[in-house]
């Protein structure tokens, strides 16, 4: 649980974001200065990233992040910033596997988790005791 000045939260979202037509263009150095980018990117909105791995075409996050954070402004940033740095620094080898300006796919996946799960959470919220006057 982390506070703010008048909430307590505990927002964590997965997310995933694949290179552009899923091309392999990742190495191992790669991701590690991918996730030294998305973990600054991550602390300007003072959020947290907790776990980052990846493959050759595709990254996975968890994030934890305050409320007042628009999930999608996060996601524009991680990825707009993480694309313009490793083409800056890896801009050789970038070219290989991706053109056109785009290092990311357009889409991403977002999935909340952490938590009790929706059954409970349910059960929960129909024992309050309501008022009956």
């Amino acid at each position: 649980m982390r506070t703010g000045l008048h909430v307590i939260y505990n927002l964590h979202v997965h997310l995933v974001f694949v290179t552009k037509y899923r091309r392999r263009a990742f190495t191992d150095a790669m991701l590690t200065r991918c996730e030294e980018i998305m973990r600054d990117v991550c602390t300007d909105f003072e959020a947290e990233l907790k776990q980052f791995n990846g493959e050759q075409d595709h990254v996975h996050l968890l994030v934890h992040y305050p409320p007042k954070v628009q999930l999608s402004k996060l996601v524009n940033s991680l990825k707009g910033v993480s694309s313009r740095r490793l083409r800056q620094e890896y801009d050789s080898h970038v070219r290989r596997y991706l053109w056109g300006g785009r290092f990311w796919s357009g889409s991403y996946f977002a999935g909340s988790c952490g938590g009790a799960p929706l059954t409970v959470v349910r059960q929960y919220i129909e024992s309050q005791q309501r008022p009956t006057a």
